[in-house]
């Protein structure tokens, strides 16, 4: 087992073949799997819903989170629920009631997250950094998948673990967009710890030794 937690994100899996690049990356480690929602308005692309998940969700024991790209999240926390998600990750830019929603994930029996655009300041995370397990760090515009790493997320990085310290706090922090064997080394440094990784896992064709490769770059 890998040991620094890598969620392979299903926007890069060949949705002919989803049951078994699940196996695949399964088997070479995963911590679990990243569910892109999105629902062409919030961001520009229109992916998938909980129906995926619940397909998915008989063939594979690791976890499942879902990174709403949406507005209106609140119409998606009972199903997602029902599919079997682990952690939902919400933006605050979505919804004018990001506190009741990030309430109402943990009432439905589900961890608790957060995630943030490129351009969002970092303190809007203050007022609810104690409701969440974990911080997604969009490191991409969200909306595409295999977009270039903006650099300035590393330093983002470090400014939300400032944050969490300074509030007595420790939520998981993760990156998502653009994170390969060149960026996740300084990503790690920086306070991250754990990460989405998509098109860099199929890019070769070997995915397996590529999420091993990604993990031993963010050891080194």
């Amino acid at each position: 087992m890998n040991n620094y937690p890598i969620f392979p994100s299903l926007l890069a899996f060949d949705f002919a073949f989803l049951q078994r690049q699940v196996a695949e990356v399964a088997a070479a480690g995963a911590a679990g799997l990243h569910f892109d929602l999105m629902d062409g308005q919030f961001v520009p692309n229109l992916t998938f819903g909980p129906m995926v998940l619940a397909a998915l969700r008989p063939h594979t024991a690791l976890p499942f989170w879902a990174h709403l790209m949406t507005y209106n999240p609140e119409a998606l926390i009972e199903p997602l629920a029902q599919a079997g998600t682990t952690r939902v990750y919400l933006h605050p830019e979505s919804t004018p009631h990001i506190h009741r929603v990030l309430g109402q994930v943990r009432a439905a029996g589900m961890e608790v997250g957060v995630a943030i655009n490129p351009g969002t300041p970092v303190d809007i995370l203050e007022p609810v950094l104690e409701l969440v397990d974990g911080v997604l760090v969009m490191s991409v515009n969200p909306g595409f998948g295999g977009q270039a790493f903006i650099p300035s997320s590393i330093g983002r990085v470090a400014q939300v673990q400032a944050l969490a310290q300074r509030l007595g706090l420790t939520p998981s922090i993760e990156c998502d967009g653009g994170v390969d064997c060149t960026t996740i080394g300084p990503l790690a440094r920086a306070g991250m710890t754990g990460a989405v990784v998509g098109s860099a896992l199929f890019r070769s064709g070997d995915p397996a030794t590529a999420l091993r490769d990604v993990v031993a770059a963010a050891q080194k």
